[in-house]
């Protein structure tokens, strides 16, 4: 085995230890280094997990560094991934790729003018449970893929995040935090979207914290926080879409797709396990389908191990920035749908990543 690919880490809130605790699964990279705009911070987890605590500057310029995981705020996502490719860094965000598709498209051409890759969460496209569904589709389980539905529905995030406000600024709201999950699962499955249709709305100009860190705050909105489209793909499937921070309950499956011959319930796009629920036409139950694939803990390092490994062989990574680039485009055209009145056409394109191989040996990527 060729010596791990060593990782640089920008932000150490609440996201980076599950990173950390997953790399450990991996024997493709390591964390050499973190670094944040609390050093105090940095040491706390560079401590916990004997890895070095160094300034920005340091780590987007050390040599051994190869990958710099970029898990700032969405706003600086861009801001700062911009800085490690100029530093002749590979880089991996966290999601969305950016806020703007102006802000992505630039960090696509700079990449490409340097010969560099960037990789984009979501990862969970590669856990046990999306694997799974990816198989049976392309194995023709329920025929051709005709449509499908898609919910993330819920009372927002400042019951229970630290920090709820950024939730609700601009790049923030439902469709930003909760999307990428969602519209990457659905283009893994299905391909690219096409087109769609869609309204938006803001329900409350304002929000207040009940969680314990910020309690009784209150949070100005400046983003939508209800989505409802339908998205049609280039293979023809029609997906109806709701994303929603006004929602108190729901009794809707996460995702569902429907072919000629049968349907499929997804596991929660949020997560690597399953069930993988399927129903043949005319049968009156759901019948639970054994994973075919295993990586179903919370393996948030898996796709920057999938990187690590393509940088190796040549191959191109499964969470590349041309699907994070294509659903932030597509989240985008929700509100240039709503806001027009009218269907929108989605520009850009990009492959569905190809699947895992089956009987992986725990810990790598490729056969």
């Amino acid at each position: 085995m060729p010596e791990k690919v060593k990782v640089g880490m920008i932000g150490c809130g609440n996201i980076s230890q599950a990173y950390l605790d997953a790399s450990k699964n991996f024997e493709v990279f390591e964390f050499y280094a973190c670094t944040d705009l609390n050093m105090d911070l940095a040491r706390i987890r560079a401590d916990e997990n004997q890895i070095k605590a160094l300034s920005f500057e340091e780590l987007i310029d050390h040599p051994d560094i190869k990958i710099v995981l970029n898990i700032t705020p969405p706003r600086s996502h861009a801001e700062i991934s911009q800085q490690i490719l100029n530093a002749g860094k590979h880089v991996y965000s966290e999601k969305p790729l950016a806020t703007t598709c102006e802000e992505g498209k630039k960090l696509l051409d700079l990449a490409k003018e340097k010969g560099l890759r960037v990789g984009c969460a979501p990862d969970t496209s590669l856990g046990g449970g999306l694997q799974t569904i990816k198989k049976l589709i392309h194995d023709g389980w329920i025929g051709k893929a005709i449509s499908g539905t898609a919910h993330m529905m819920s009372r927002g995030p400042e019951s229970w995040h630290p920090n709820p406000g950024f939730f609700y600024e601009k790049g923030g709201g439902p469709m930003f935090d909760m999307g990428p999950y969602y519209l990457t699962t659905l283009v893994s499955l299905l391909g690219p979207v096409q087109s769609l249709t869609a309204i938006t709305k803001t329900t409350f100009d304002q929000r207040t914290a009940t969680c314990e860190a910020q309690f009784g705050q209150v949070i100005p909105v400046e983003t939508p926080t209800h989505y409802t489209g339908v998205l049609q793909f280039h293979s023809g499937a029609l997906v109806t879409m709701m994303m929603s921070f006004d929602v108190c309950a729901h009794g809707h499956p996460p995702i569902e797709i429907y072919g000629t011959e049968g349907s499929l319930q997804v596991p929660d796009p949020n997560f690597f396990h399953g069930p993988v629920r399927f129903r043949r036409s005319r049968k009156e139950e759901w019948q639970e389908v054994p994973l075919t694939h295993g990586y179903t803990e919370n393996l948030r390092s898996i796709g920057i191990a999938d990187m690590a490994h393509a940088l190796g062989s040549g191959r191109e990574h499964r969470c590349n920035g041309e699907v994070a680039y294509h659903v932030l485009d597509v989240m985008h055209a929700f509100e240039k749908s709503s806001n027009s009145g009218k269907h929108v056409n989605i520009d850009s394109r990009c492959q569905s990543p190809t699947p895992l191989p089956l009987g992986l040996i725990h810990g790598r990527l490729d056969a």
